[in-house]
């Protein structure tokens, strides 16, 4: 587990903006159940996740469709929430950083950690304005 003085900044780079914690595999279900979109990020430590992946979904909402709910997890802190985003997130492999739109509880969009990294955050907002566009 990372220390919380670590991970803080890391988090509230996201929750700044209006992203949802979510700490348990309970929410984190919820969270998905909900009607209408919902856009899950897993956050991460790793670089791509401050240079990309992060600052790409920030960007991403400027955007005039944007998802009915934003939530987080955290990988490598919220152990449980996380492995059941990514249950929700199969047939897809666990990466982190991640991002997986959900459109009235069923995976529509995913960016895996292989679409981020060494991508500019603005290529990043681009796709998932796109499936905004798409699915909100």
């Amino acid at each position: 587990m990372y220390p919380a003085e670590l991970v803080k900044p890391m988090r509230e780079d996201l929750t700044k903006v209006g992203f949802e914690e979510l700490h348990t595999p309970a929410e984190v279900d919820a969270a998905i159940a909900k009607e209408g979109t919902t856009l899950v990020v897993v956050n991460s430590v790793c670089g791509c996740a401050a240079a990309n992946a992060r600052p790409g979904a920030r960007m991403s909402l400027q955007n005039a469709k944007r998802p009915d709910h934003i939530v987080t997890v955290f990988a490598g802190v919220d152990f449980d929430a996380v492995t059941r985003a990514r249950e929700h997130m199969i047939p897809f492999p666990p990466s982190s950083p991640s991002m997986a739109l959900f459109k009235d509880g069923e995976l529509v969009h995913m960016l895996e950690r292989h679409h981020i990294e060494g991508r500019p955050a603005e290529l990043i907002a681009d796709n998932l304005m796109d499936a905004y566009n798409e699915f909100c």
